[in-house]
């Protein structure tokens, strides 16, 4: 069976390459790096909230946009760091069983 039309729009698609999947739509903060902190409860990656990244693709661009523009006023909530090991003996805690 020889190519003919079926062929011309295989090649019509493959002229399209990564362009056919672009959307016009705010890109994703996020950055592969997804944890919940434990206190601010903001992912330490993209500082959304839980609920921001479950509702994220259904969002409208509008909502989107106002989360972008106020997710670098949260790094700073991140910054703050628990202690670790001196806070816990501070605080009396026992070595965790292990």
């Amino acid at each position: 069976m020889s190519g003919g039309a079926e062929d011309d729009g295989n090649e019509a698609m493959r002229d399209l390459g990564d362009e056919v999947w672009k959307r016009n739509e705010i890109d994703s903060p996020c950055v592969k790096l997804c944890s919940i902190h434990p206190t601010e409860r903001i992912c330490v990656g993209c500082h959304r909230t839980i609920e921001e990244i479950a509702g994220w693709s259904g969002m409208d661009p509008e909502r989107r946009s106002e989360i972008m523009a106020e997710l670098p006023g949260r790094a700073p909530r991140l910054s703050h760091r628990r202690g670790g090991r001196a806070a816990r003996l501070e605080r009396g805690e026992r070595r965790r069983p292990g």
